[in-house]
Formats: C-alpha cells, structure tokens, sequence
C-alpha cells in the first residue's frame, strides 16, 4: 500500500525580500522560510535543506534499525544527524550522516558494513542520488 506525504509552502515576495511557510499535513507546525535563512543560516527559521535532514536522518535510522533486524542485532539507540549542505547558485551538495548506536554484540566492522548497506538503502539516500551522501559511524 502506497502512502503519500505532503507539506504545502506558500511565498510571497521576491527571492531575497520575501518570505512564507511550510506546513506539513500531519499537523505538526507551520515553518517560517526565506532566502536569508537558506543562504546564511538561521536559528529560528528553516530552510528546505533542514526539512531534507529531517527525512534523512529519520529515514535512515529506520533503515539502519532493519538492516540490524536481518543480521540478528537489535539497537538500543541509534542517533542520527544529518547535515545537508547547500550551495546559493550552486545547490544542494551533500547529506553527512553521523551516527553513534548502542548496539549489544555487534562487531565494529559488522556495524560499519550494516550502516552502509543501510545508507545505500535508505528510500531518502534513493531520492538524494544526485548528491554525495557520506556516512560516520560509531558504537557508543
């Protein structure tokens, strides 16, 4: 069964002067954007880039707990960050995931091939495959 997302942004204003929101379905909160948060970075606004951490972070933890699933490992916690790099006139350059996972009986070098696998797996890392998507990985 097919599920589908959805967030609404509205914009008013040019690039650079303007400004709007971005509100997710789901009902969890309507966020500021503009252009100088997106550019320059920003406390207390969001950026696309953010909302694609977001995704990726999350995404990835669950793809990361099934992999462990299939190799007979069950985490205890994994944390993920994602930061999403993004270049004015350039693009977005790249997602860094830094992982740190609790995980009993778990070798580092099985960790670090199941994270892999769980990157190239990841339905986020699918969707971001015109970018470099770097992994570290650490046991706790």
């Amino acid at each position: 069964m097919a599920v589908t997302s959805e967030a609404t942004a509205n914009w008013s204003g040019s690039l650079t002067e303007g400004s709007g929101t971005v509100s997710a379905a789901s009902g969890i909160g309507t966020f500021p954007v503009n252009w100088k948060a997106r550019s320059e970075g920003s406390e207390s606004t969001t950026t696309p880039e953010e909302l694609i951490a977001a995704a990726h972070s999350s995404c990835f933890n669950m793809a990361l707990s099934n992999e462990l699933g299939q190799a007979g490992f069950t985490p205890t916690s994994l944390t993920t960050t994602a930061s999403v790099t993004f270049v004015p006139g350039t693009g977005i350059t790249g997602s860094h995931l830094n992982v740190s996972a609790s995980i009993p009986g778990i070798s580092e070098e099985q960790f670090e091939q199941i994270a892999n696998g769980a990157k190239a797996g990841c339905p986020v890392s699918q969707a971001l495959a015109g970018i470099e998507i770097t992994i570290e990985a650490t046991l706790a």
